[in-house]
């Protein structure tokens, strides 16, 4: 199993422009006999496919229309389940490696709308303003409506330094935004590190990549050298984190974990999609890697430890947050995360295509599925956005159910909706932390979470953000009634 385990795949919430970074395992699917095919449907299809190519007003190639039948076989599915052709499928393989082409946008397709799940950090599209939950209604002078999400981001994709003109509808927007973006080569560094204050470390992952666990540990080990010493706290950042491969998020896991503590266990119809993965170096350092995490300090397994997520947090960061507070590791601050619990198989085919399809749950050490309903910070902080916007996997069209209790999720939607209800109230108040025109520089001044991350750890009260302030008329400007 290990060596299916070691083939290419990913799991991830959504198609990226210019590749979706994703997190996940290759399992073998079974192979169905000719006996099992449905051969009358088969036969419904072959005779549309010839009517197609006899009677269609314009000449349609055997390769568009089979493309094109796959494209909707298995965006029928779920939003994640996707037919890749060859230059989708290269594009995906060289995001992995941490550069690629494109806006830098990871996005889902909603009745007919390109909806943006997250805008990758430092990217065109997270610099230009986009937020999770806007709607793309056009690209240039091209009406999204009608086109697949494959032809979308392909039109979005195209040379680094040639511009185009993004139309976005936003909720609470009377009328439709511009973003006039240039492409460009999306280098993403996935582990950035601060040094807070002395013994106080800042660590931040904005996305899961071959050498994500590589970069982390030197971080780890670069920070203590400063510190010259043990840490009396560490924040861990992953905000916006849209996932990644799964072996890095076993790694980061196990930075922080005792050795052999489980991190996930993933269930699925075939035997290869079940799977359980500990923070072992036979669980993350693959792909003929040492072990990473060797030189380490020991002392980050007890490092006192608050991790930020948020509603752009998904698949991979949530892995990480569910096993670290599973284990009584950490302290989750912030919103609730995504909700992005399936794994999705990458399946290459003959052609040099591949398809993206769904085949398990994953779980949490202590059982729990996060499949539309998301991890559940043990300390609820707004960041004094409107959390009416943000995008969970729930709000996605044919999304898979959560296999738990019914009551769970039903929870999980009163967190969702109370922290919609206070934001919505902050956004009235003109407050010290309010979000500037362009994104809040994580661990900076403005930065409220991290500040209230940050009282956790010192043992100060964590701060809420103030409730708006409520006009009050002067009674003295009060005017007679006329009688």
């Amino acid at each position: 199993m290990r060596s299916t385990f070691q083939k290419f795949g990913l799991i991830g919430s959504g198609v990226m422009i210019g590749v979706l970074i994703s997190l996940n395992f290759s399992a073998l699917a079974e192979k169905v006999t000719a006996s099992q095919l449905p051969i009358d449907d088969l036969r419904v299809f072959a005779e549309v496919f010839g009517k197609v190519k006899s009677d269609y007003v314009e000449t349609v190639e055997d390769k568009k229309l089979i493309n094109e039948a796959l494209t909707g076989m298995l965006s029928g599915l779920d939003p994640h389940s996707t037919f890749m052709d060859a230059d989708a499928y290269k594009d995906l393989q060289a995001g992995t490696q941490g550069e690629f082409g494109g806006l830098g946008i990871e996005v889902a397709m909603e009745e007919g709308l390109v909806k943006v799940v997250t805008p990758i950090e430092d990217s065109p599209a997270y610099k230009a303003g986009l937020k999770s939950g806007d709607l793309i209604s056009k690209l240039d002078d091209t009406q999204v409506r009608g086109l697949t999400l494959n032809d979308a981001v392909k039109k979005m994709r195209g040379k680094p330094d040639t511009p185009i003109v993004l139309t976005v509808l936003r909720k609470g927007e009377a009328k439709p935004l511009t973003f006039n973006l240039v492409r460009a080569i999306i280098k993403t560094q996935s582990v950035k590190n601060k040094y807070i204050e002395k013994d106080y470390a800042y660590v931040r992952i904005t996305q899961f990549q071959d050498h994500t666990g590589e970069d982390l540990a030197k971080a780890l080990i670069s920070l203590q050298a400063q510190n010259k010493g043990p840490f009396k706290g560490l924040v861990l950042d992953m905000r916006n984190n849209p996932g990644g491969l799964l072996d890095a998020a076993v790694g980061v896991s196990a930075a922080f974990l005792p050795k052999n503590d489980l991190v996930v266990y993933t269930e699925g119809r075939v035997q290869d999609s079940k799977m359980r993965l500990s923070a072992n170096p036979l669980d993350y350092a693959r792909r003929g890697k040492s072990d990473y995490l060797k030189s380490v300090p020991e002392a980050y397994k007890k490092t006192p430890m608050v991790v930020l997520i948020n509603s752009g947090s998904a698949s991979a960061s949530e892995i990480v947050a569910g096993a670290l507070q599973d284990h009584k590791r950490a302290t989750i601050l912030g919103v609730q995360s995504f909700g992005k619990g399936s794994v999705q198989t990458i399946l290459p085919m003959n052609n040099g295509s591949a398809i993206k399809l769904t085949t398990a749950r994953y779980f949490t050490p202590n059982g729990r599925s996060i499949q539309a309903k998301g991890i559940v910070p043990d300390i609820i902080v707004e960041d004094g956005s409107d959390q009416s916007n943000n995008l969970h996997e729930a709000d996605l069209a044919k999304h898979l159910s959560n296999p738990k209790d019914a009551a769970e999720a039903a929870e999980a939607a009163k967190v969702k909706d109370a922290a919609k209800e206070a934001a919505a109230k902050a956004k009235l108040n003109e407050k010290q932390f309010a979000e500037p025109q362009g994104p809040i520089e994580p661990a900076s001044k403005d930065d409220f979470q991290f500040a209230q991350a940050m009282n956790v750890l010192k043992g100060l009260p964590v701060q809420k953000l103030p409730e708006p302030k409520v006009a009050v008329a002067n009674p003295t400007d009060a005017k007679p009634a006329t009688k």
